[in-house]
């Protein structure tokens, strides 16, 4: 028996690869790129969309590239004397 389709799915939804901040506690580097999470097994897809979460704390002060950033996130490492910078696709 067939459903019927049900709500509303948008072509243009965004999906992100999630990073958490106590994976990011791992990585000895202090200029984090996607091309580093993807070496360390973070992330499957380098050119895909990264969005990092606010899960854990981060100790080490670094600097981070991703596309997104959670507010808890980017709080968290501006407090732990880093910097976050957006990419822009």
């Amino acid at each position: 028996r067939r459903m019927p389709k049900r709500g509303f799915v948008s072509n243009f939804r965004k999906t992100y690869q999630i990073v958490n901040l106590n994976d990011l506690n791992s990585i000895k580097e202090t200029m984090i790129t996607p091309q580093i999470l993807k070496e360390n097994g973070l992330i499957r897809n380098q050119s895909a969309l990264i969005k990092i979460l606010g899960s854990g704390s981060i100790k080490n002060p670094v600097t981070i590239q991703a596309h997104a950033f959670s507010k808890r996130a980017a709080t968290e490492i501006i407090a732990a004397g880093g910097k976050t910078e957006i990419i822009h696709t």
